[in-house]
């Protein structure tokens, strides 16, 4: 009878994990947020505005809108109408422009107009989770922090990391196996990887980067040619 796999210890765990980080690292040098932004508030709103829709799209809106509507004093008292015509081609737009005129009014009340640097305030905000703070805290901050989006969370159960579906335990499961400074790059890493070439439906195994550590190699096509040809140069449109 062949032998049988000795199962996985927590150090070793940890090792492949890190080296998944580290070949991502190096695979996507350019890894960053792809969402534009200015300061905290716009990060902020952009963050929000980016459900359901593509950072691509965001982007294209955001010059027109923080035109209009800078800070959250002034977004705060904004027209609904008018908003609603900025964020129109993102769809959800009448949702869209209630989440925003809520969490500018929000910031006015509570924080002078100011983003809070701190997760529990973040959360207190409408329309703000811990996902959409932690984005803000890593990104405009520096906080470190675990954004366990779609890709994040599809990516670490592949790489057998956690098999939590609940984004606050797989956060935390993650997290334990990283430094606290590594979290913030560590999650660009894998929503890069996860945009590009570790899809949803058919992830390219034969063009992976990291396939030789991943225990769901074989989940897509493995043949290199058949592989590249999914492998996409950019984000989602």
């Amino acid at each position: 009878m062949p032998a049988v796999a000795a199962p996985e210890t927590r150090t070793g765990l940890v090792r492949r994990a890190r080296k998944i980080d580290r070949a991502l690292a190096g695979h996507y040098p350019d890894a960053r947020i792809e969402l534009d932004f200015d300061d905290p508030f716009q990060l902020l709103v952009v963050t929000v505005l980016s459900a359901q829709t593509t950072d691509r799209r965001v982007n294209a809106v955001r010059p027109t809108l923080f035109a209009a509507y800078p800070d959250a004093a002034a977004m705060a008292a904004a027209p609904r109408e008018h908003l609603e015509q900025i964020v129109g081609p993102l769809g959800f737009f009448r949702a869209k422009t209630d989440a925003l005129l809520k969490l500018s009014a929000a910031l006015v009340e509570r924080y002078d107009g100011q983003v809070p640097p701190r997760l529990d305030d973040l959360v207190t905000l409408p329309g703000v989770g811990r996902k959409t703070a932690n984005v803000v805290l890593g990104n405009a901050f520096g906080v470190p922090g675990i954004t366990v989006d779609t890709h994040v969370g599809r990516l670490a159960r592949r790489f057998g990391w956690t098999d939590e579906t609940d984004p606050v335990k797989a956060e935390h499961a993650i997290g334990a196996l990283f430094p606290k400074q590594d979290w913030v790059m560590l999650c660009h890493h894998l929503i890069w990887h996860g945009r590009r070439t570790c899809h949803a439906k058919k992830p390219a195994c034969g063009a992976c980067p990291v396939a030789r550590w991943c225990p769901s190699y074989g989940e897509g096509p493995v043949d290199p040619v058949v592989a590249a040809a999914l492998v996409k140069t950019e984000g989602p449109a």
